[in-house]
């Protein structure tokens, strides 16, 4: 299992603070390593915000999303096509309740993904099918419905595009983000969204990964859910985490450069990391 992290970020606030830049002296210690990275650690989300979308009296979206960006922008081809590769995953906030996507914009991206070698993961609307718990707000109950992600997995393979990995919902673990699925019940959809993958895509080679839950990590909430999934069923264990808090905290730019702070969360990641260590095969 990997952990795909972005702290994309991260980069814009440093290199917006290169206007204060001081002289300093860095000194490295470099005996032994403490984290090792995939060569394509950095990833962007394309997401389905619209334009209007504004928060603290922002609305920095534009048209940036997956339905209104400009695919043939020289300067955003070349930024990613430096990254060789980046991983960019489609979906986001949205993804659980968006059910737009056209064909034609489909082709579009994904003449956009090969002319860039972006390493491509496809957020699935893990709660098609289901309806919302009339006794408790926000838990999504009943099985999920493939049917709709069969058809878009057909067309996809019919024009041969390339899939990197299929993540199976955005932010239902544990207490959710908006909405939520039992662990039990998620375990349950998974089996059946990888048992789809290995059914449509004939040859080992060009299967998929899938990867989940995309939210927040709960410990109890993990633990069930990959012991309902079983092994051999989840390629990548993905979690979120936002202890930068919101864009709008003035002291954000001391939080990125305080070391301490950001180890703040070292007991988050070192849970992920026992739940796979557990469940891997």
């Amino acid at each position: 299992m990997n952990f795909k992290f972005a702290f994309c970020p991260i980069i814009l606030l440093l290199s917006a603070s290169l206007s204060f830049a001081q002289n300093v002296n860095v000194v490295i210690h470099g005996a032994a390593s403490i984290a090792k990275t995939d060569d394509n650690f950095v990833c962007v989300t394309l997401d389905w915000w619209p334009a209007e979308k504004c928060d603290y009296n922002q609305c920095p979206w534009g048209k940036a999303g997956i339905l209104n960006s400009d695919l043939r922008y020289g300067a955003l081809i070349n930024a990613i096509k430096a990254f060789n590769p980046l991983r960019i995953k489609v979906g986001g906030s949205l993804q659980d309740n968006m059910g737009c996507l056209s064909m034609e914009r489909w082709d579009q991206l994904n003449r956009f993904f090969n002319h860039t070698g972006v390493k491509l993961t496809f957020g699935v609307n893990a709660l098609f099918g289901r309806n919302e718990s009339q006794t408790e707000k926000g838990l999504w109950i009943g099985d999920w419905q493939p049917q709709n992600t069969r058809d878009f997995m057909q067309y996809t393979i019919s024009k041969g595009y390339k899939v990197d990995s299929y993540e199976f919902g955005n932010q239902l673990s544990g207490s959710g983000m908006g909405a939520k699925v039992d662990a039990k019940q998620y375990g349950k959809d998974v089996i059946v969204l990888k048992n789809l993958v290995k059914e449509l895509y004939a040859h080992p080679e060009t299967e998929p990964k899938v990867l989940g839950p995309g939210g927040f990590y709960e410990e109890k909430w993990f633990n069930t859910f990959l012991e309902v999934s079983g092994q051999g069923v989840f390629d990548g264990l993905t979690h979120h985490i936002y202890n930068l808090g919101p864009g709008d905290d003035p002291n954000m730019m001391n939080k990125v450069l305080d070391p301490s702070y950001l180890s703040q969360v070292s007991q988050t990641y070192k849970g992920v990391s026992d739940v796979v260590n557990k469940f891997r095969p």
